[in-house]
């Protein structure tokens, strides 16, 4: 068994409204200095350290979480992610 870290990130899906995005965005343009910035997209990480015995089972297994815990929408939600060696 070897132990992996896996990023899960979780954003919205293109064309649902990113309000925090646009917030963020909005207080960049009223300073006045950012005006080469036109788009921001918030996004939630989490971090998971496992012992799988390989990266797709470490994937597998993260992605059994999230969907039994419902930790993401996935009619508005798109996932990914990012396995790495601990």
């Amino acid at each position: 068994m070897t132990i992996f870290n896996v990023n899960v990130t979780i954003e919205n899906k293109p064309g649902i409204s990113d309000p925090e995005g646009e917030t963020i965005l909005n207080d960049l343009v009223l300073r006045g200095n950012y005006e080469s910035v036109s788009k921001i997209k918030s996004a939630k990480m989490l971090r998971f350290t496992i012992e799988e015995n390989s990266k797709e089972s470490a994937q597998l297994k993260v992605q059994e979480i999230c969907d039994e815990v419902r930790i993401y929408n996935p009619l508005v939600s798109k996932v990914t992610f990012d396995i790495f060696d601990a």
